[in-house]
């Protein structure tokens, strides 16, 4: 997959991901306009503010998964990168993360990687439960590990197939476009990423990237 297909792939999935917030928004405005009873308007304002609060969540998310955020340096303070992630997951409460990050700051690559893996993870606790983060510098490399555990976790296989690099450009579609770049990063960055046991009742993803950026 060339970079203008990734960046296609990254478009479409973030345009996926901010339609049912920013539609919530819409239809929010318009009941507002004609709604008349005072109790029916403060309802109205409190789900646009919910609505407000998820689609800024989502993109301060991404703006650092997938974009330029953290500036033009190589590193990306660890803060920033676990306030996205429970911005992301902490609204509706269904998911309870933990965050274990050593040091005070990651290579950009690095941090990009974990938010990547951290989404996957999160998107397959589809009736919630406990998502853990963590990370550590060991040398040369950076390990990361994240473990995802609830009453059903659920992989998409061409997620994991997309994080081994299993997969031709000719499958690619929106819902690879995380696991793709998360591939990309760990490879380009001399790492790789592993996976827990499909039978397994706990989804648990390793991976190494490099600690130069």
């Amino acid at each position: 997959m060339n970079a203008v297909d990734l960046a296609s792939l990254l478009c479409s999935r973030l345009c996926h991901d901010l339609m049912s917030p920013v539609g919530a928004l819409s239809n929010g405005i318009e009941l507002l306009a004609d709604e008349t009873d005072p109790d029916m308007r403060d309802k109205c304002i409190e789900l646009l503010g919910e609505s407000a609060r998820t689609t800024a969540n989502k993109l301060k998310f991404f703006r650092l998964a997938f974009g330029a955020a953290g500036g033009y340096g190589t590193d990306v303070n660890t803060s920033e990168a676990e306030a996205v992630m429970r911005g992301l997951f902490g609204a509706d409460k269904r998911i309870e993360l933990g965050w274990d990050v050593a040091g005070g700051r990651l290579p950009k690559s690095a941090v990009k990687l974990l938010l990547n893996l951290g989404l996957i993870a999160g998107d397959a606790l589809v009736r919630g439960g406990r998502l853990d983060v963590g990370a550590e510098g060991n040398g040369e490399m950076v390990e990361l590990v994240i473990r995802a555990e609830g009453p059903r976790v659920i992989l998409d296989p061409l997620l994991r197939l997309t994080l081994t690099g299993g997969i031709g450009s000719g499958q690619a579609e929106p819902r690879i476009a995380g696991a793709w770049l998360a591939y990309a990063l760990a490879a380009e960055g001399g790492g790789s990423i592993r996976l827990s046991d499909p039978a397994d009742e706990l989804l648990l993803i390793g991976a190494t990237i490099s600690s130069q950026g």
